[in-house]
């Protein structure tokens, strides 16, 4: 495999929950200016589509990350105005989902028990969804998440927002000016954080915390990208006549690459659960 398993300090039962929250913050901004949501808001549409289900549940939510969003594309549209969200984590945190019960919005909500996304057969029903996080899984979880999905056949869409194309060798030799030039972009995306906390401001203008985790993560996830090849391995002898896999590269509207998804499918479209 080119991937290769690096840590993040998101990663870590220690991490602060707080921080976690703020560069999630984060990337939702990064979301939005680079229209991720718009393109997940589709992707997500025709999986509906293909696997006749009336719920998405996506797994590793954290904080909520691009999928409160993407239920605002899709809420726009009356074939999915009813489509509910269930939001789900191993480690459920209890700030995040007092934020998400205290919006009132019926067709959000965020799963007090946890949730882990090796054995879907106890997830509630619904098309699964894991954005960006599968690249924080090693190789035996990432398997095991597939060979689970495969086994309850349940529909499973898996998307990351970017790929990992350079040498490794590369990035190494890239990393400190990759880490430099992510930090300052932080302090340009911190203004459009909604909401925009004392704490989002402090360690990001004061005490530059957020800046410094955000860009190792954001780095780091680079070489923990499966790539397409990658998911070949990891996919090896679980296609069959009652599952389908389907991956690709996904395109914005003007031709640039956007990330890559994998879609399991029951062949029946029906769903057990």
């Amino acid at each position: 495999m080119k991937r290769i398993q690096l840590f993040e300090f998101e990663d870590y039962d220690w991490f602060p929950s707080w921080l976690r929250v703020c560069m999630t913050n984060l990337i939702v901004v990064l979301h939005k200016l680079l229209g991720v949501s718009d393109i997940l808001a589709n992707l997500i549409a025709q999986a509906l589509i293909k696997s006749n289900a009336k719920q998405i549940v996506d797994l590793g939510s954290g904080a909520g990350g691009a999928m409160p969003e993407v239920m605002k594309i899709l809420h726009g549209f009356d074939r999915y105005k009813n489509v509910n969200l269930i939001m789900t984590d191993l480690y459920p945190d209890t700030e995040v989902i007092r934020k998400f019960k205290s919006q009132n919005n019926p067709n959000i909500k965020y799963n007090e028990s946890s949730v882990d996304a090796t054995d879907i057969a106890n997830a509630p029903s619904g098309l699964k969804t894991m954005v960006n996080s599968f690249h924080h899984m090693d190789p035996e979880n990432a398997r095991k998440i597939l060979e689970s999905a495969q086994k309850n056949k349940q529909p499973l869409l898996i998307y990351e927002m970017a790929q990992n194309n350079l040498p490794l060798w590369l990035w190494w030799l890239l990393l400190p000016v990759s880490l430099l030039i992510l930090m300052i972009t932080v302090l340009f995306m911190t203004p459009f954080v909604r909401p925009l906390t004392w704490r989002q401001l402090v360690f990001t203008y004061i005490i530059p915390i957020i800046p410094i985790c955000y860009a190792w993560d954001g780095q780091a996830s680079m070489p923990r990208m499966y790539t397409l090849k990658d998911m070949d391995v990891l996919l090896d002898g679980l296609e069959t006549e009652e599952y389908t896999w389907e991956k690709a590269i996904m395109f914005r509207k003007k031709g640039k690459k956007l990330g890559t998804y994998v879609l399991g499918l029951p062949k029946s479209n029906t769903i057990n659960k």
